[in-house]
């Protein structure tokens, strides 16, 4: 299945979770994880079923002011 993660395409196995998104992107923490603009809770990442054409979108934190 295709989804969009922070606006790129990526091609996942059928039964991806979000935590199968972020490997295969190659997130490194910390981070903060929207699925369809909606916050998920780290914990709920292993357990976040995917759907073919969903947008993830993964945000670091950035330091200043």
């Amino acid at each position: 299945m295709d989804i969009h993660v922070n606006q790129k395409l990526l091609t996942l196995p059928d039964g991806a979770t979000v935590a199968d998104a972020l490997t295969a992107y190659g997130a490194r923490p910390p981070f903060a994880v929207a699925l369809n603009g909606y916050f998920v809770a780290r914990a709920q990442h292993g357990a976040r079923a995917l759907q073919a054409g969903d947008r993830l979108d993964i945000v670091s934190p950035v330091a200043g002011g």
